[in-house]
C-alpha cells in the first residue's frame, strides 16, 4: 500500500523573508521613537537644550536642519559666555527672518521650511 502525503509547510523562502521583514519593522521602530540616536548624534546637550527652548517661537515657517546644525555646532564650539549669546542672538534672527513670511511659498523662497 502506498501512502499518498503532501507537505503543509511554507517554504523557506517565505520564513526568510518574513524574518527579515521583521527586523525591519523592529529598526523602524527603534529609530522613529528615539531608541537609535543616528538624527540627533552630532547635537550637543546645551546646544540641543537651547534649540528646543528655541523652537517654541518658530510657527509655520522655521529654519532649516542644516540653520539647526550650524548653530548647534557654533554654540557648541563657542567657548565664552559673549561666543554663545551672539550664536543665539544669530539664530533668533533667522528665527525672526523665517517668520517675516506670511505663505509656504514665501517661506521657501527664504530659504525656511514650512510646517
Amino acid at each position: 500500500m502506498k501512502l499518498m502525503k503532501k507537505g503543509q509547510g511554507m517554504s523557506i523562502n517565505v520564513i526568510i523573508i518574513a524574518a527579515l521583514a521583521l527586523i525591519v519593522l523592529v529598526i523602524l521602530v527603534m529609530v522613529f521613537t528615539g531608541r537609535i540616536g543616528i538624527f540627533e548624534k552630532g547635537l550637543s546637550k546645551e546646544g540641543k537644550a537651547e534649540l528646543v527652548a528655541m523652537r517654541i517661537t518658530y510657527g509655520d515657517c522655521a529654519p532649516t536642519a542644516t540653520s539647526e546644525a550650524n548653530f548647534d555646532l557654533g554654540f557648541g564650539q563657542a567657548e565664552s559666555l559673549e561666543a554663545k549669546e551672539l550664536a543665539k542672538a544669530n539664530f533668533k534672527d533667522e528665527i525672526s527672518r523665517c517668520k517675516s513670511s506670511q505663505d509656504k511659498t514665501g517661506c521657501e523662497s527664504n530659504g525656511c521650511r514650512w510646517s
